[in-house]
């Protein structure tokens, strides 16, 4: 009788190593159907959304209000990421991708066949907020999950380049959706567009939902999860959340701090800038677009690249250069903008998401770093949706508020507000101890045991 052996592992490689382009692309798919429906709502908040489900305010107030709503769904996230990390540091990570994108799709999908204020008056915006507030949860637990996927796949030292693409995914997402609209602005009237133009962005995400669970379904659980499940089960282990504040509270403030100049620069850059050139400067939408159209493509090239660099260099480093780099460049920014020239207003696009990748694209890996295994998914979600209240939520409202008049916008005092938010990160970031090429395998929780 012979005994059957098993097929030779072709160079020794581990086949969880063999599957990282798959779960990679998964995460890049997902996370960029995901952000491509969040973005939407912040373009259209700037173009359509005041007057369509606000039109009796109209104006500046109408498009406050507008930035409000899209507010709403950075105070969801906090609680998504808390759920969703619950259930990911429990059950398993790909469960909760699987989830996350359903609720998204559902959220923006419905935000497309709304009724308008003119229809049925107060009830709009309210069932718009409702919408919103799905997309915030969904979102919460959406990155948390991908990025995870995507660090618990791969080797240590190559972890800051395959974690970016998640983040990649996210640029991504903003290049559909800025995509879109621009292309609808272009062949459409301002008029149709007002009327029903808008809607064809928010429907089509179904397409997006179906491929992207389509690629998340095929996809195998997190190795380091796995061998960690057993033991987090045998120990019956608390709530995640009550354990991260117990064991890692440090960690979720530096996070916290790490976002702020990241987050807020973020939106200055991509939706404050549509309503200054619109509404501010009186250029045609379509400028702005194109140019976060090519803003958000040259991004989703850069993010991998920054992102095989922290791994050679750090991610310290590259995050206090992108620090220091928007609250110097956010100035610039505006000045740029009050030219009016096209090419200067893409110009100050580009450079400004290029200096945001430097602390985007290794943040992903960093934020993995920081927590253990069995209250990683919760740890890391909580970490960067926390800091999404006080810095990506309110950054249009209080840049709109700064810039003020539309005959004469402030925008010394939006550069001011970025620059305080750059300090407040690089505090973070000196705080935080550089976690390059550190093992995934530590938990300071089961430690405990």
């Amino acid at each position: 009788m012979t005994t059957q052996t098993m097929p030779p592992n072709p160079q020794g490689v581990d086949p969880s190593r063999r599957s990282i382009g798959k779960v990679v692309f998964a995460s890049l798919i997902g996370t960029a159907t995901e952000w491509y429906d969040f973005f939407l709502f912040g373009s259209a908040a700037a173009l359509v959304f005041g007057e369509v489900f606000f039109g009796e305010i109209g104006g500046t107030n109408g498009t406050l209000y507008a930035f409000m709503t899209y507010a709403l769904g950075f105070a969801a996230r906090p609680l998504g990421g808390i759920v969703f990390g619950h259930f990911g540091d429990r059950v398993g990570r790909k469960k909760m991708l699987v989830a996350s994108l359903l609720l998204m799709g559902v959220g923006t999908f419905a935000i497309g066949l709304l009724p308008t204020y003119a229809s049925i008056g107060i009830a709009a915006p309210l069932m718009l907020v409702f919408c919103r507030l799905l997309q915030g949860f969904a979102v919460g637990g959406e990155w948390g999950g991908a990025v995870l996927m995507a660090a618990e796949h791969g080797s240590d030292e190559r972890r800051g380049f395959w974690t970016s693409f998640p983040q990649a995914g996210v640029a991504l997402g903003n290049l559909l959706a800025t995509g879109v609209l621009w292309v609808l602005a272009a062949v459409q009237s301002e008029a149709d567009f007002l009327a029903w133009g808008w809607r064809i962005p928010f429907l089509l995400s179904a397409v997006l939902v179906v491929v992207g669970l389509w690629v998340r379904l095929s996809i195998e659980e997190s190795p380091v999860f796995q061998e960690a499940h057993g033991k987090i089960a045998s120990t019956g282990r608390g709530m995640p959340i009550l354990e991260v504040v117990k064991e890692y509270p440090r960690e979720v403030f530096i996070a916290m701090g790490m976002r702020m100049s990241e987050n807020i620069s973020y939106y200055i850059f991509t939706v404050i800038s549509i309503t200054y050139v619109t509404s501010y400067l009186e250029v045609d939408q379509s400028i702005i677009l194109k140019a976060l159209l090519i803003g958000a493509a040259v991004q989703f090239f850069v993010v991998p690249a920054i992102g095989a660099l922290s791994d050679v260099v750090g991610r310290r480093p590259l995050y206090l250069a992108g620090a220091i780099g928007v609250g110097v460049w956010t100035f610039v920014f505006f000045n740029l903008l009050d030219t009016r020239e096209p090419n200067l207003i893409l110009f100050a696009v580009v450079v400004g998401l290029i200096l945001h990748s430097l602390m985007y694209a290794p943040q992903a890996a960093f934020f993995s770093e920081l927590f253990g295994t069995s209250v990683r998914y919760t740890g890391a979600s909580v970490g960067y949706q926390l800091a999404s209240i006080f810095a990506g939520a309110l950054a249009p409202i209080i840049a709109l508020k700064l810039l003020g008049d539309l005959d004469d916008g402030n925008t010394t005092a939006v550069g001011i507000y970025v620059a305080i938010a750059s300090v407040i990160t690089v505090v973070a970031v000196w705080f935080a101890k550089e976690t390059r090429a550190s093992s995934l395998r530590h938990d300071r929780v089961l430690a405990d045991d």
